[in-house]
């Protein structure tokens, strides 16, 4: 029996690969499930960058998906999924027409032209790489693959926020259920932990070793505004997003994994504040690859518990870069 890693690779049928540019401090991550997987969406942030994601809401033909794609680039990212697709065609899934396979891969980016170069972001051939790199291990955490450019924390602007990253978790239910998360953390708000106590964020800037807390900083621009919505507000807005992916091998339909992709969204919401914001585009994709019996309520619930310990293992992994300190290696004055 192969060994428990806490990681969304857990789930038989799942695959995890990234490709990154450490220089660039860009990349992308890959969740391949070759055979197909029943998917479902739900998009809450009011900034997103999308790529074929309608095909796995309820009333359109695709049941399953062949892979997700998450990447850093903003739109420019959203061609990584192109090399997935190249690497699908190529051995031989896809939704199958008559003249062709047709490998089904939706996608979201997120926003990490401020940190490292804006120039080099994910494209077709990183994402082909990502795939090559794809295994049942359990992935890299921090910054690696779409977590390597990301940040968390900019409410009072990039200066003032932290590393973000990218992390993963599972948990095991029972008669062999398994649900498990992996998300890119590149959130606007600041990361609480277990507690509730703020374990990533905004610095306030005359003690950049204290937290600033983001809902005191909007508060302050509730009081300088003049009833123009983000008039006091930093220039921030589509800088963000947290994507993310959760996945099960109990079987789903179509419309219990969009419920499912929905639920998660509470994990976001539970560790990060504020959350689904008009500068985020937070997106979490859910997929079923097998089919184990168990109740979908019981699925979404677990979907947001890994979902948020996804993020926090994602903010604790990540190394501090040039400018951006990172929970590791720093303590913050209370």
């Amino acid at each position: 029996m192969r060994a428990w890693q806490n990681a969304i690779t857990d789930v038989p049928g799942i695959l995890v690969g990234h490709a990154d540019d450490t220089q660039a401090l860009t990349g992308c991550t890959v969740v391949l499930c070759p055979q197909g997987a029943v998917g479902g969406v739900d998009q809450r942030g009011g900034a997103p960058g999308t790529r074929q994601v309608d095909a796995l809401r309820p009333v359109h033909l695709v049941q399953k998906a062949h892979a997700v794609m998450l990447a850093g680039g903003s739109a420019f990212g959203l061609d990584a999924a192109s090399g997935a697709m190249r690497w699908l065609e190529e051995h031989g899934f896809g939704f199958e027409m008559r003249m062709a396979r047709v490998p089904i891969v939706p996608s979201a980016i997120l926003f990490d032209l401020g940190i490292g170069r804006a120039d080099v972001r994910p494209d077709a051939a990183m994402g082909y790489r990502a795939c090559l790199a794809a295994s049942d291990a359990r992935p890299p955490e921090g910054n690696a693959g779409a977590g390597m450019g990301c940040t968390v924390g900019k409410a009072l602007g990039p200066q003032y926020g932290m590393k973000g990253g990218l992390g993963t978790a599972s948990v095991e239910l029972g008669q062999g259920v398994v649900v498990g998360a992996v998300a890119a953390v590149n959130a606007f708000g600041d990361i609480l932990d277990e507690q509730g106590a703020i374990l990533a964020g905004c610095r306030q800037p005359a003690d950049p070793a204290r937290f600033a807390d983001a809902l005191a900083v909007m508060r302050t621009w509730a009081a300088a505004s003049s009833g123009q919505p983000g008039q006091a507000m930093p220039n921030s807005a589509g800088s963000h997003t947290v994507v993310g992916v959760v996945a099960t091998n109990a079987g789903l339909t179509k419309e219990e994994a969009n419920k499912v992709a929905q639920m998660s969204h509470d994990g976001l919401a539970r560790v990060i504040r504020p959350a689904h914001t008009m500068f985020d585009g937070d997106t979490i994709f859910a997929l079923s690859a097998g089919d184990l019996a168990l109740d979908v309520n019981v699925i979404g619930a677990f979907a947001a518990e890994v979902m948020a310990q996804a993020i926090l293992n994602g903010v604790r992994a990540a190394e501090p870069v040039a400018g951006w300190p990172a929970v590791k290696g720093w303590a913050a004055r209370v």
